[in-house]
């Protein structure tokens, strides 16, 4: 048996000291916990597996989990107000989620002193919540009028969850476009209008459903999709949309079809083919009485039939992961 080595007091220093203790550093420089080794190979592990460290429901936790998801993914301009647990700084009117910002920027902090917060970016770790957390933390403080951009996260830093009030309402304002980026248009800089012309360009036509819990509706060149993020465990939400599969029940009104389903941040995310005359407004009231039949799905423990599998294995195949 290797005999065991005498613990040097710097490594017992460096095991006693809380990782709040210890600022980050580069990963060749030496440890600032004073263990006398490079950071890397101290406390720069911990920070090193939390940046690798997928978390696969980022969004948990807070309102509106579904649409977070949906903003994130399937959505290309919205907007939600964010309230904060500790309410808002002095000189900060507003703190707003955007799904993109111009230029790709993680924030903003307008001149009037509001906060843009943007979703849809590179994020550095794992863990979406915590570098959200970690740029939103750096918008409230940064000088009006300037961008905030990305960095690597303090491993131990907060979440959204931490920041955000449990109890604050989450309700995603769709848009046609990116508007919203410039209240005055007129004084915007070449970059800013340059990118708000190719980010035009590029939206698809999206609509929230008002009679369900982040259903959105998209427009393409072919045909209309309904993209719905459910809540439900994935197991269980596949065996219930299978029943209702097999039985002829799945679709939402004439010429539509269930055709599979996303998965993203833990969550599924069903899809509908739609004729490409169907909007919006004709989906509601199919998608309402879809969630009907889909509760009584969801409640049965029965076991799946033989056509019930055979739907449930195409469902399945036609399953593909977004993040």
């Amino acid at each position: 048996m290797a005999k065991k080595r005498p613990q040097t007091k710097g490594k017992a220093r460096a095991a006693g000291a809380g990782a709040e203790e210890v600022p980050v550093v580069g990963a060749r420089e030496p440890c600032p916990c004073g263990s006398g080794r490079r950071y890397k190979a101290c406390h720069g592990r911990a920070a090193a597996q939390a940046a690798t460290e997928l978390v696969q429901r980022p969004f948990e936790g807070l309102p509106g989990e579904c649409d977070w998801v949906a903003l994130r993914e399937l959505v290309p301009a919205a907007t939600a107000g964010l309230t904060l647990k500790d309410g808002l700084p002095e000189g900060v009117p507003s703190v707003t989620l955007a799904t993109v910002l111009p230029m790709a920027w993680p924030a903003l902090r307008r001149d009037d002193g509001s906060v843009l917060l943007g979703l849809q970016n590179d994020t550095a770790s794992g863990d979406i919540s915590r570098d959200l957390a970690d740029t939103l933390r750096r918008a409230l403080t940064a000088e009006p009028g300037t961008p905030v951009q990305g960095r690597r996260a303090p491993a131990d830093g907060p979440r959204l969850q931490d920041l955000l009030d449990p109890e604050g309402t989450f309700e995603p304002v769709v848009h046609a476009g990116f508007e919203f980026w410039v209240p005055d248009a007129e004084n915007a800089t070449p970059e800013v209008t340059a990118s708000l012309e190719r980010a035009n360009a590029a939206a698809i036509p999206t609509v929230r459903l008002e009679g369900v819990d982040a259903a959105y509706w998209c427009e393409t060149p072919e045909k209309n999709h309904l993209r719905w993020v459910m809540p439900h465990p994935e197991e269980r939400l596949l065996d219930a949309l299978a029943r209702l599969h097999a039985a002829g029940r799945s679709g939402l009104g004439e010429g539509t079809r269930l055709v599979g389903s996303f998965r993203a941040h833990g969550l599924t995310v069903p899809v509908w083919d739609l004729p490409s005359g169907v909007t919006a407004q004709d989906v509601e009231k199919p998608a309402a009485e879809f969630a009907e039949r889909l509760a009584e799905a969801l409640g049965s423990d029965a076991p799946l039939t033989a056509d019930e599998r055979r739907a449930r294995g195409g469902l399945t195949n036609r399953q593909v992961t977004l993040s």
